[in-house]
């Protein structure tokens, strides 16, 4: 698991490895909240993503509600594994894929 942030002025792209679950994601949210303050767009890529549990549609669902206020989030190169749990759950209709 890994994860890096990305930053070009207010633009950020949050690259994440391996799985997003209960153990990453309070991890992630933890390392991430700050680094969001001044961000108007954040891209989360998750090419390398293979495994999303509930907590880590909690963060997506977290991350989403907080950029809607600063600006725009969408969700770019998410897997096959990935976009069936997004269209089960409903998120393909919460979160702006590309």
């Amino acid at each position: 698991m890994g994860y890096e942030l990305k930053r070009d002025g207010s633009d950020a792209t949050l690259k994440i490895q391996g799985h997003l679950d209960i153990k990453t994601s309070p991890e992630i949210d933890k390392w991430l909240g700050p680094q969001l303050d001044d961000v108007s767009s954040l891209t989360i890529d998750l090419a390398q993503v293979d495994f999303v549990s509930s907590m880590g549609l909690r963060l997506l669902l977290s991350l989403q509600k907080r950029m809607s206020k600063q600006g725009s989030m969408r969700v770019t190169n998410t897997q096959e594994q990935v976009m069936d749990l997004f269209d089960k759950t409903g998120f393909d209709q919460i979160l702006t894929l590309e």
